[in-house]
C-alpha cells in the first residue's frame, strides 16, 4: 500500500427517489444493508478518518452504522445537491491528509482494496492532482484529491462530485483504468439492487 495519507468522506445524504418502498442505503446485503456494507470497507482501506455525510434519513443511517469509527456530520442543505454534502463532508475533516477520497454511499461492490487501488493510482499518478476512475469512456467514482482542494471546496469554489471538475481542470486530472467495472455500478433502482444481489450472490431481497 502507498504511502499517502487519505481521508475519506462517504456521501449518504440523497433521497433515494428512484427506489420505491425503502431507502436504498438501508437495503440489506446478507446480515447489514448498503451503507454499513460500504463504510465498513472504506475504513478497512485504512483512512486516517472517515466521514459519513447524512440527511435524508440521517437517523436510520446513522443507527445503520453503529459501532464503525466513522464521524457523522448532517448537511442541512442536502436537498440542494450533492455538492452541499461534499462540502460539509470535507469541512468535518480535522487530521492532517495528504488526499480526499469522495465516496458514494450505494457503491456496495467496493471492497477494501478497491479503495487502496485508487490512492495508489493517487501515489503514482504521471501528472495531475485529481484521480478518476475511467474504463471505456465512462468516469465511475470515488473521486480522490489534494488536500490542497480542500479550502475551494468548503467554500463552494468546486464541484467535485460532478463532470465540471473534470472539465475545467482537464490538467490536474488523471485518468485510473482499472481491470474491472465496480467503480461504475452503483445502486439506484430495483433492477440495480437484483443485479447487485446476483452479483454478491445473495437471494433476492425485498424491493421489486
Amino acid at each position: 500500500m502507498s504511502g499517502v495519507r487519505f481521508s475519506a468522506v462517504v456521501l449518504a445524504a440523497g433521497s433515494s427517489t428512484r427506489m420505491p418502498g425503502r431507502h436504498k442505503l438501508l437495503l440489506p446485503l446478507g446480515d447489514e444493508v448498503v451503507i454499513r456494507r460500504t463504510v465498513r470497507s472504506v475504513l478497512a482501506a485504512g483512512p486516517e478518518e472517515g466521514v459519513v455525510v447524512t440527511g435524508c434519513e440521517a437517523q436510520a443511517v446513522s443507527a445503520a452504522l453503529a459501532g464503525l469509527r466513522a464521524r457523522l456530520q448532517f448537511n442541512p442543505r442536502h436537498e440542494e445537491g450533492q455538492m452541499t454534502s461534499v462540502a460539509a463532508g470535507v469541512a468535518a475533516l480535522s487530521l492532517p491528509t495528504d488526499a480526499i477520497m469522495i465516496c458514494l454511499g450505494d457503491m456496495a461492490l467496493l471492497g477494501p482494496a478497491d479503495y487502496r487501488e485508487l490512492v495508489d493510482a493517487y501515489s503514482s499518478r504521471p501528472r495531475g492532482s485529481i484521480v478518476v476512475p475511467h474504463r471505456g469512456g465512462i468516469r465511475g467514482n470515488p473521486v480522490v484529491f489534494s488536500s490542497r482542494f480542500a479550502a475551494a471546496v468548503i467554500a463552494g469554489d468546486r464541484n467535485l462530485g460532478c463532470r465540471r471538475l473534470i472539465a475545467d481542470n482537464p490538467d490536474e486530472v488523471h485518468a485510473h483504468e482499472p481491470a474491472h467495472d465496480r467503480f461504475f455500478v452503483d445502486l439506484d433502482t430495483p433492477q440495480d439492487y437484483a443485479r447487485l444481489l446476483e452479483r454478491l450472490l445473495l437471494p433476492a431481497g425485498l424491493v421489486s
